[in-house]
């Protein structure tokens, strides 16, 4: 995590990021900027009540795209005046203005549905000042298991009343600064020779959690870029991989043969296995630790929790 210094610790704030890891993003971005935050969701992961119960218990707010249909567009004024509500008394609310989750690395065009909270915000109460704060959210390989992520916050864009004339013209600057912002703030790929600028940048190794250094090596046609070494798995981090999979065999079983099949969009993988990693696996530990303890001692149970915990850091951290 980079700059956290840089966030207001009271008062309106919009956290404004990349899109690309679907709701890791979004929990990366809670447990790492200091504020109790709302977050603007889109409503398509909504759609089953069980879900919807969840995420709006975790302050997420559906968002509606024109994909979701026209009808449903008019819900967004309830939405974005809430919104208004929460910023006007101080609250922090994280929107992703790309719109959608994408893996790709490049900053997409943003939409102007944060620029129209700030404004509906701003006329329907003129004393708020809203702190602007774009995140660039860097992972190294999304979807593997044991990824590594850089939260880089930019600097603060604080906006009054007096951004409120001249509208059109604010808006277009908004969007423009807060993408100026957040190409430098992640690895940013232009769409053109995208497949081409991505395939040289693996093939030196470049670390994706440094994307100044990634960004310059790009802008300077490959000529300053610092390559690094392809590390392979030591012994020691595939043996523990193997005995967690064995010592956890029910939750990996359900993640690979039942779980991951069903995932449509590459971008929920993370998410799907973090779910499982935070309910079934604790549940599957419980259940061992008292089947051991009745059949063996609860010292036997303890082990079999420590040797889990240990597998489990070797795994992720060597």
């Amino acid at each position: 995590m980079k700059h956290a210094n840089r966030i207001p610790k009271s008062g309106a704030v919009l956290f404004l990021g990349n899109h690309q890891n679907a709701l890791l993003d979004a929990l990366l971005i809670a447990t790492k900027n200091g504020r109790f935050s709302y977050f603007l969701t889109r409503a398509s992961v909504f759609s089953k009540p069980l879900i919807s119960k969840v995420l709006k218990s975790l302050l997420m707010l559906p968002v509606y795209r024109i994909r979701d249909g026209w009808s449903n567009l008019t819900k967004n004024n309830r939405v974005f005046s809430k919104s208004s509500k929460l910023l006007s008394e101080g609250h922090a609310i994280t929107i992703f203005p790309e719109g959608s989750h994408n893996l790709r690395r490049t900053v997409r065009p943003l939409s102007k549905g944060f620029t129209r909270i700030i404004f509906e915000t701003l006329e329907a109460y003129p004393d708020t000042i809203i702190h602007l704060v774009p995140v660039g959210l860097n992972f190294k390989n999304a979807t593997k298991f044991g990824d590594s992520t850089l939260i880089n916050f930019g600097n603060v864009m604080s906006i009054d009343t007096c951004s409120i004339e001249d509208k059109s013209a604010r808006v277009l600057e908004l969007k423009s600064k807060v993408f100026d912002q957040l190409c430098k703030l992640t690895t940013h790929i232009e769409t053109e020779n995208y497949e081409q600028t991505l395939e040289a940048l693996e093939a030196m190794n470049v670390d994706f959690l440094k994307p100044e250094r990634v960004n310059s090596c790009i802008a300077n046609n490959f000529s300053s870029c610092e390559k690094g070494q392809l590390k392979k798995d030591s012994p020691l981090k595939v043996l523990s991989k193997f005995l967690l999979i064995l010592c956890l065999f029910l939750p990996y079983f359900i993640w690979k043969k039942v779980a991951q099949p069903k995932i449509k969009e590459i971008e929920f993988t993370a998410t799907f296995r973090f779910a499982i990693a935070i309910t079934l696996v604790p549940i599957f530990i419980i259940v061992i630790m008292l089947i051991l303890t009745l059949l063996m001692q609860f010292q036997i149970a303890l082990l079999y929790l420590i040797i889990v915990l240990a597998l489990a850091l070797i795994s992720i951290k060597l």
